[in-house]
């Protein structure tokens, strides 16, 4: 081990590939602030960029690309509420009213120490503990990945206010319908779809978002018009803060702990990733926090948004585990560095550590020093990204529609995807009115398709029966913490209702 780390280092701190961890967190960051090109997007198209590279240099660049494009996804999450990475949206939540409330510095600079530290930790335990994590993430199988998902959510609780669940409940069953519009994997037939060809491979995740969170928001802003220029103005009169107070830190501290090692050990499970663990992070903190912490969330809290900040990060770093020990993709995106990988001509796997350990340990490494250049760049440029919010109203609201509609249409080049898009626009803002969160309704769409390959997996392995709600310890174990999870509102009203 220590022979390959050593290897690994002397490739890392070569000139070539110093410069291709700078240049992929660079892109990165800039990618991931742009609604429509995700890290998958950028990392295909660096594939044939790194064609005459070196494996390692290859993959370190495709590293820095892939956790630069999560860090930057973070500032439109922020500023104009547009997550265009799934693993972002947790951090809107928080984020966004935040830098509504004129701390839109301190909410960039919060979200860019988190993410530094959750990938820094995450980084660690990937050194030490690649290879027994490997058999690990081998023993999770369909049941208990299925009961994974519920788990998820089963987080809503965490993202609806005091007697609001069933609001947030019936948003997720919203988003969970609208995950089956498309083809029937399994039996490869078309749901739902109308006779419209244009829905036969299912709605697009950067529509549903861009409708639900920045386009609607846009129109809600033109709706509420003087709360929104008393935001900009607050906005514009504290707008370079970036100083995080004592208490806030000692507030943090913790939240990353637990974040970094939750969002670490989702990311090693295949078919996780960022999303569920900024989540599962999100809805942990919620039911964590004293009862006058918790509500805060959703108005601006710090620990609403360093702990899914923290965790996709680390969930980032994590899911290389399933990747280089495996061969196994852990996401679209590591599905794609795959392809890259055997491109080269390198085999991912169980022999990758020894017939490859330069490019094994030499990305584990880079991690940590990627980490550490995306807080340094990211941290001085605070105060200019978040002069966004100096934008008046009549120039900001445009500018959002601009980017969503843009955002869409380069995805699919589609006009039919922007009308479908301003008409879920349009009953978003009607749920919005009617005190509907959108955030379950997104989990329940992200989650849907995931569930319902792991749910027909499940049922074909136990021949219809439902006893693998019992029968795998694993699937036992996250089961029960799902009930506790939702059965957490009532406990909690009764005990109000009591005292």
């Amino acid at each position: 081990m220590w022979e390959g780390i050593a290897s690994g280092l002397a490739t890392v701190v070569s000139p070539i590939n110093l410069l291709m961890v700078l240049a992929g967190c660079v892109a990165g960051t800039f990618i991931g602030m742009l609604p429509g090109l995700g890290p998958i997007s950028a990392i295909a198209l660096m594939i044939p960029i790194t064609y005459g590279f070196d494996p390692a240099s290859g993959m370190i660049l495709m590293a820095g690309v892939y956790y630069g494009a999560i860090f930057g996804g973070s500032t439109s999450s922020i500023l104009i509420n547009a997550p265009g990475v799934a693993g972002t949206v947790a951090t809107s939540f928080d984020g966004f009213p935040m830098a509504r409330a004129g701390n839109a510095g301190k909410a960039l600079a919060i979200a860019a120490i988190a993410s530094f530290a959750g990938g820094t930790i995450a980084s660690f335990l990937l050194l030490i503990a690649a290879p027994a994590l490997a058999t690990v993430s081998l023993s999770f199988q369909s049941p208990d990945y299925l009961m994974l998902m519920i788990l998820g959510l089963s987080a809503v609780s965490a993202f609806a206010s005091r007697g609001h669940v069933l609001k947030a409940l019936i948003s997720t069953v919203i988003g969970l319908m609208l995950a089956t519009v498309g083809t029937d994997p399994s039996a490869g037939v078309q749901r739902f779809t109308f006779g419209n060809l244009d829905l036969v491979d299912g709605l697009s995740f950067l529509l549903l978002a861009m409708a639900t969170f920045a386009l609607s928001e846009a129109l809600m802003t033109v709706l509420r018009r003087d709360a929104a220029d008393d935001d900009v103005a607050r906005a514009a009169a504290h707008i370079g803060s970036m100083r995080i107070e004592r208490s806030e830190a000692r507030e943090m501290t913790p939240v990353i702990a637990r974040s970094s090692v939750l969002g670490f050990f989702v990311g090693v499970l295949p078919g996780a990733g960022a999303t569920i663990a900024s989540f599962l992070a999100y809805g942990m903190e919620r039911a964590l926090a004293p009862l006058k912490a918790r509500g805060q969330f959703g108005h601006g809290s710090v620990r609403g948004l360093a702990a899914p900040e923290t965790a996709n990060n680390a969930a980032c770093t994590g899911s290389f585990v399933p990747l280089l020990t495996l061969g196994i993709p852990g996401s679209g995106t590591t599905a794609v560095m795959l392809g890259a990988l055997i491109s080269y001509g390198v085999q991912p796997g169980p022999q990758l550590l020894t017939n490859n350990p330069d490019v094994f340990w030499s990305v584990i490494l880079s991690m940590y020093l990627g980490n550490l250049i995306l807080l340094v760049l990211n941290l001085p440029l605070i105060p200019y990204i978040a002069r966004l919010l100096l934008l008046p109203r009549q120039l900001l609201v445009p500018f959002i529609l601009f980017f969503s509609l843009v955002g869409v249409y380069l995805v699919s080049f589609n006009t039919f995807d922007i009308y479908l898009m301003a008409g879920f626009s349009v009953a978003a803002i009607f749920l919005r009115l009617f005190a509907y969160p959108m955030a379950p309704l997104i989990l329940g769409f992200i989650l849907g398709g995931m569930m319902e390959d792991n749910l027909q997996r499940t049922l074909t392995l136990y021949d219809g029966s439902l006893a693998f709600l019992w029968d795998r310890p694993v699937s036992l174990a996250i089961g029960i913490a799902t009930l506790a999870v939702l059965a957490t509102p009532a406990l909690r009203a009764l005990f109000l209702a009591r005292r």
